[in-house]
């Protein structure tokens, strides 16, 4: 592994003081993290991304999710690391991250404009629970009223409920929770690192009802293995009976890194779709407009039978509320989650 991307220099990404640890527990085995000293934390979104924001915050590299499709995988060739199983196993963690965020959010040229967080790595994955980045990040934008949002798997969140309640109150926040399919067959081959999709419903469930909106990006919705109407119905509808504010699907997508990584799975999981999907992404990392439409169009009609998406504060929900959990659950689930599998 070379770290040509070190050193004294202004473009250089970390400093040359890098520690690397391999932790050998179970929930940390076969991981080793890199900490290193970031140079800096906000950071710009090329003008050429289809990303919706500009500024981005990103503690950490890689990711133990180990997502099979996940877009990052690329970014880890830039440190000369493995897209594949070193992506998920060869952690860089920015340790100086929430003082970097506080020091940069006071300079001169910061105009406090809108910062998103968990687009690139899920900053809540597993190795948030061991170097705990995000309750000073999230008291740095709360400090200085900075607007924010996060897009996450982990059921981590909840450990900083009290935090994000703060920062809602004195500035705008927006959360999403990931949840591209319910099929636990297909989570545990093509998510293995995350927590089912009824455990992310729980966090929308708890962050909606301790009143801080939560939305879910529907994504990826998978090709053939997630796009039955019986699949996207069963998605919607626990999406709605979990109380999010919102359903936005996007279909998965394969660019350069993780397509290769993704279709080795895809050959060893399902040989009988590899030539459907070399016909359907023969044009590019997306799938046909006339796919994503169809998509599109069947999640918004669901949303909409649902009662998901902007209703009067007095309309009634087309569903009936979940039932409550037992008070011991509840009480687990709100005030320290346990991450079983984790994000």
């Amino acid at each position: 592994m070379r770290w040509e991307n070190l050193g004294e220099s202004p473009s250089a990404l970390f400093g040359t003081d890098v520690v690397s640890r391999t932790i050998d527990t179970p929930e940390f085995r076969g991981i080793t993290f890199h900490e290193v000293r970031a140079r800096s934390i906000v950071n710009r979104v090329p003008g050429a991304s289809r990303m919706p924001f500009e500024w981005t915050v990103n503690p950490y590299r890689g990711c133990s999710h180990a997502c099979v499709y996940c877009f990052a995988r690329k970014t880890h060739s830039y440190l000369d690391l493995d897209t594949g199983l070193g992506f998920d196993s060869q952690i860089v963690v920015k340790v100086n991250a929430p003082e970097l965020l506080r020091r940069e959010l006071t300079g001169r040229r910061w105009r406090g404009d809108h910062i998103a967080m968990g687009t690139n790595v899920d900053c809540y994955q597993r190795a948030e629970g061991r170097y705990r980045l995000m309750p000073g990040i999230l008291a740095a934008l709360r400090d200085h009223a900075n607007p924010f949002s996060i897009l996450t798997k982990g059921t981590l969140i909840l450990r900083d409920l009290e935090l994000l309640r703060q920062a809602a109150a004195v500035t705008d926040i927006g959360i999403s929770v990931s949840v591209g399919f319910l099929d636990r067959e297909l989570w545990r081959t093509v998510e293995p690192g995350t927590p089912a999709p009824d455990r992310r419903l729980d966090v929308v469930r708890t962050l909606t009802a301790h009143g801080i909106p939560c939305g879910v990006l529907m994504a990826p919705v998978i090709p053939f293995l997630g796009d039955s109407p019986e699949q996207l119905r069963a998605t919607v509808r626990a999406v709605a009976e979990a109380g999010a504010g919102s359903v936005t699907p996007l279909v998965l997508h394969l660019r350069p890194g993780a397509r290769e990584w993704f279709m080795a799975w895809l050959g060893h999981h399902h040989p009988r779709l590899v030539r459907r999907y070399e016909a359907m992404y023969a044009d590019g990392a997306y799938a046909p407009k006339w796919y994503q439409r169809r998509i599109t169009r069947q999640v918004h009609e669901l949303a909409t039978e649902y009662g998901i998406g902007p209703t009067r504060p007095d309309a009634a929900r087309r569903i009936p509320p979940p039932p409550a959990p037992a008070a011991g659950r509840a009480a687990e689930t709100a005030v320290e989650p346990t991450q079983l599998t984790l994000l």
